[in-house]
């Protein structure tokens, strides 16, 4: 194929050709008059922009610039109701980036402007919309011009909410009610926005309403007091006591939620905008169809419903209760709480004590149900019978136990033991534990027995005469000082006492607490169960002896005395007619005789002193019986 040169030609335009016809000065002056129809963006403003398409993906947005810019419709999930030509605002991030878009960002304008715009709604209360986030502790997390507010759980509706989930992604209306400007905290409410149209709502019904009126109802919400109840736009109350004649525990036993039901109106407060409603009074009172043939002394059957320490009350039917008092629930006398015996659930039979239709009052006993055992006592537990008894509790003076339900006695503390010396119960047992017994005396009006314990035994008193006589002489162990004497313990498990003074020893000391001596009975008096001993008897008795023995002694040698001098003169009368070796025989008898005197009375001086002596602190506790004695022992040395 054959090749032509084709040459251009020379006359041809080609700066025009590539200007599309416009020389560069008409091209340049086109530019400048396109731009200035443009709007003049800066990177980092936030301007108003109109939705030209959207899907649901993007939101294609026009803000007056060269070219569009596209957003994200997830920036726009608050108002799910985003529709083309609506008006927007957007931050401009990027007039052209590397594909020649323009990069807007809704999020971001929203969120340079909300905190201007969240203070001046509150400051005007204007009534912004918010898309729901999420769930939080206690209430909702609510997107607010961008702002994050919380939305408690108390200000999403007039009533209760049980799912919080429902609302989650929801765009709703709400007031900003409270801004913490430190922190950045808002708090909006949903519930303010329907108050006050409720509010005028409430003044329309209660002024409609009248006591006694009956009305229907939707439960709203169940609390442990109560029931409330929607009548419309206005809230009442069915407390608890108003549900139903009988007891209610808890009032969903009586209803349940979004029940719908008929009551009657009780009270209402213009003011407080109260409404007391009632439940029960729609049906008749228990009481008015109770059977006309019941009558004290019928035995009926119910349920405990209601505990307190002085009774327990049972509903014989629905409304219908009777109060066993904690008295007529046993033949016993120990009882303390009703809830010893009885609690709530427990199903019982009883018998009617007291009957008020009129009144609508019942009185109950369960004791009834069984046989009074003071009825026939006396052949159950006749005087001289041995029981075993249950220690119940103790006084002072003794002991009072139970020998069975409703049988209760006194062991008086002296009837506790033949020799041991108690001061109080708890020494000798202790609540709870078996105690054998004997009845002593009975007592059916005041409906006591006299026991005794300790004449199980034989009374070992009467041996112990024999043993601890008057005088005797026993080994003792001081097993407690008092102020007024010592407590000595001797054979046999009995007990003596013996007073301070007498419990002094030779040397002077006193007897201390653990010490083994020998104890002198100085008196023993089985009535009053009674042994005195002394100590120091056993010396000072020794030394009383002996000091009669020296005043015998002494009483011998002076009646010798007497004698001879008695004899002097007729020795004198015959000495003139004697010779003189009759003189020197007399002479010599006489001093014979006045040595033998002086021996004698030297060793009588010396035990008198040595008696004195020792009957010095003895004389105060001399008894009667001694000085006869004495006297005695005296006139027989004469």
């Amino acid at each position: 194929m054959e090749t032509k040169n084709i040459q251009p030609l020379e006359s041809f335009d080609w700066e025009a050709f590539e200007n599309e016809g416009f020389s560069a000065a008409e091209k340049a002056e086109a530019a400048k008059a396109y731009e200035a129809t443009l709007n003049k963006v800066a990177e980092n403003d936030v301007v108003d922009g109109t939705v030209s398409s959207l899907n649901d993906r993007e939101v294609v947005v026009n803000i007056g610039y060269k070219s569009e810019g596209v957003i994200a419709r997830s920036e726009f999930r608050y108002n799910p109701d985003l529709q083309v030509g609506d008006t927007v605002e957007v931050f401009i991030e990027n007039q052209e980036d590397k594909k020649g878009q323009l990069v807007l960002s809704h999020k971001k304008a929203r969120a340079a402007r909300s905190w201007e715009r969240v203070n001046a709604a509150m400051e005007s209360k204007e009534i912004v919309k918010g898309f729901v986030k999420c769930r939080t502790k206690g209430g909702m997390i609510v997107d607010v011009f961008g702002t994050e507010a919380f939305l408690p759980g108390s200000q999403i509706d007039v009533k209760p909410i049980r799912d919080y989930d429902t609302f989650v992604g929801k765009t709703m209306e709400f007031q900003i009610v409270k801004i913490n400007q430190e922190f950045r905290n808002v708090v909006v409410s949903h519930k303010a926005l329907i108050e006050a149209e409720l509010e005028a709502q409430k003044k329309e019904i209660i002024s409609r309403l009248e006591k006694g009126q009956i009305l229907e109802g939707t439960v709203k919400n169940i609390t442990s007091y109560g029931v409330f109840i929607d009548l419309g736009g206005v809230d009442g109350l069915i407390h608890i006591t108003d549900l139903s004649w009988g007891r209610v525990s808890d009032p969903k036993e009586v209803v349940e939620l979004d029940q719908k039901l008929n009551v009657v109106i009780l009270d209402f407060d213009d003011e407080k905008k109260r409404i007391a409603l009632g439940l029960k009074q729609l049906t008749p009172h228990p009481w008015d169809a109770l059977d006309s043939e019941l009558k004290v002394g019928d035995k009926v059957h119910g349920k405990v419903v209601v505990m307190a320490d002085y009774g327990a009350f049972i509903e014989i039917a629905p409304g219908v209760e009777g109060l066993i008092h904690v008295s007529e629930m046993s033949w016993s006398a120990h009882l303390h709480s009703a809830q010893d015996f009885l609690k709530v659930g427990d199903e019982v039979d009883a018998v009617i004590l007291t009957l008020d239709r009129e009144e609508r009052k019942m009185s109950l006993g369960i004791k009834q149900l069984k046989a009074d055992p003071w009825e026939n006592i006396e052949e159950k537990y006749p005087v001289g019978s041995q029981h075993t008894a249950k220690v119940r509790n103790f006084t002072n003076f003794g002991v009072f136990v139970e020998i069975e339900e409703g049988v209760d006695g006194l062991i008086h503390i002296s009837d506790l033991s033949w020799t041991k010396k108690i001061k109080h119960p708890s020494e000798f047992t202790q609540v709870g534990a078996p105690i054998e017994v004997q009845v002593l005396d009975i007592d059916k009006e005041n409906r006591r027995l006299s026991l005794g314990h300790k004449q199980l035994e034989e009374n070992p008193w009467n041996n112990f005469e024999t043993i601890f006589t008057q005088d005797s002489v026993h080994t003792g162990k001081i097993i407690e000082v008092l102020d007024k004497g010592a407590v000595i313990a001797l054979e046999y498990g009995v007990e003596g006492f013996a007073t301070p003074k007498h419990l002094v020893k030779e040397d002077g000391s006193q007897a201390q607490l653990g010490e083994e001596l020998e104890f002198k009975v100085i008196e023993f008096n089985k009535d009053a169960k009674r042994i005195i001993l002394s100590h120091s008897r056993i010396y000072e008795d020794v030394a009383r002896a002996e000091a009669r023995e020296a005043k015998k002694a002494a009483a011998a040698a002076k009646k010798t005395a007497r004698k001879e001098k008695e004899a002097a003169p007729v020795i004198q009368n015959k000495a003139a007619s004697t010779t003189l070796g009759d003189i020197d025989a007399l002479a010599n008898l006489k001093a014979n005789m006045e040595a033998e005197t002086a021996k004698a009375e030297k060793p009588a001086k010396a035990t008198k002193a040595k008696a004195a002596k020792a009957e010095e602190p003895a004389k105060a506790e001399e008894t009667a019986e001694e000085a006869p004695v004495a006297e005695k022992a005296e006139e027989a040395a004469e």
